[in-house]
């Protein structure tokens, strides 16, 4: 007689890959995503070649950021009245269509700066849409006992497909065609995304009891934020956290790398891809060992860490030290976002879940375009180096501060799903 053996577990990581929503979501996402990291290095480059100037980087931050923030709101209630797919779908198809007239007109020369701080403009206002549908979504389609893992696994893939894959092909690309070739290829992605998107079964919004209008749902979503410390407090300490490092960031570090270190697009895309180990390395091990019992305290530690890790970018005399300092930033944020979405997915009732999301998109980014506005100016005033080493100092310690807000510590009084 022959021996039956027993099925072989999944890795916890992939547990959630079993439902087929979830798997082909997770496909579609992780194709734009690393559409996502070539466009990271593509757009740096080709404003950087359009100007050689901080400021135009800054300019074309501001222009992206500030539409998200002005259509996170309404996206959020929005995801909560209508299909999250079919949401997603539409800002996937906007967002490709963008990339299509980036790249004809840089691989046929026309391109000039004020097409990039337009076009980007249109990706960032239907980017808005796009963050609370997902959010939104998925509770909808992994069971809850399985969250923290599809959590983990979101944020395997994000570093993986956005940190190293993507800048790694970004820089091949820009190197073969140039940008515009670039351009083409993040185009194509979201294609993809679009196809998985639409071969997912139909996921309806919460049906409600009486109609109600959009100000009144607003609203709704506003009052339960407002009596819940954790979620506030959590968002501000992120707005001013985000206010000081992001700008620096996204808008320093490829010039540190072009300029002080005189390094290549590659050069750029292998600092990057070192951010995506590290994220990978905790998604992996938040996703075998779970999320501790003092969640709260595990994200804001985290989180201090992850920033105070920016000063890394400011005492770098070589690449590899960025490389190591980008490694430690995106480690230690992946680990407090996994915790961090499982406790809105768990503690969040779901009907409110899309508002909830878009609100912590809303408040947390709402100074990001402001932090784009003055990273050129401030570097000048100050130098460059200063402004990164100040930005990782002082968000790490506005961070940590808002960890002893009364309550923080210790939710309560919230809708809880089981585990």
């Amino acid at each position: 007689m022959g021996r039956h053996r027993a099925p072989r577990e999944l890795p916890a990581l992939l547990i959630p890959l079993r439902g087929r929503d979830f798997r082909l979501l997770w496909t579609g996402m992780s194709t734009s995503l690393i559409g996502d990291g070539i466009l990271l290095v593509a757009l740096a480059w080709q404003v950087y070649a359009l100007s050689g100037a901080p400021a135009a980087m800054s300019v074309v931050g501001f222009a992206l950021s500030l539409p998200q923030v002005v259509t996170l709101l309404f996206g959020g209630v929005v995801s909560d009245r209508f299909d999250r797919r079919k949401i997603m779908l539409g800002t996937d198809l906007v967002r490709g269509a963008v990339l299509t007239v980036l790249a004809a007109l840089s691989l046929t020369g026309g391109l000039q700066l004020w097409h990039v701080v337009g076009l980007v403009a249109v990706y960032g206002a239907a980017s808005g849409f796009f963050g609370p549908a997902f959010d939104s979504l998925v509770p909808q389609i992994v069971p809850a006992k399985d969250l923290v893992q599809a959590n983990a696994l979101d944020q395997f893939v994000r570093p993986a497909a956005m940190q190293m894959a993507g800048p790694s092909l970004g820089g091949i690309l820009i190197a073969v065609g140039g940008s515009g070739l670039a351009f083409a290829v993040d185009a194509v992605t979201f294609a993809v995304s679009a196809l998985c998107l639409l071969l997912m079964r139909s996921v309806p919004s919460i049906p409600e009891d009486e109609p109600s209008s959009v100000w009144a749902d607003f609203k709704e979503g506003m009052s339960f934020v407002r009596r819940n410390v954790w979620l506030w407090g959590t968002f501000v300490a992120a707005t001013f956290a985000y206010l000081l490092f992001i700008g620096p960031t996204e808008v320093l570090l490829p010039f540190v790398v072009k300029n002080e270190l005189h390094g290549t697009a590659g050069d750029l895309g292998l600092v990057l891809a070192s951010g995506g180990i590290g994220a990978i390395a905790a998604a992996l091990v938040v996703g075998q060992r779970g999320v501790p019992r003092q969640y709260m305290v595990f994200i804001y530690l985290t989180w201090t860490l992850a920033t105070l890790a920016v000063a890394g970018y400011g005492v770098a005399t070589a690449s590899w030290h960025l490389a190591i300092a980008c490694a430690l930033v995106n480690g230690l944020e992946a680990a407090g976002t996994i915790a961090w979405a499982t406790a809105k997915q768990r503690l969040v009732p779901e009907e409110l879940m899309g508002r909830v999301s878009s609100v912590d998109w809303f408040i947390s980014i709402a100074l990001v375009p402001l932090s784009y506005a003055l990273a050129a100016p401030v570097a000048t005033a100050i130098g460059v180096r200063e402004t990164l080493i100040g930005a990782g100092v002082l968000g790490a310690a506005v961070t940590l501060a808002f960890l002893y807000l009364p309550g923080m510590r210790t939710p309560r009084g919230l809708t809880t799903r089981s585990a």
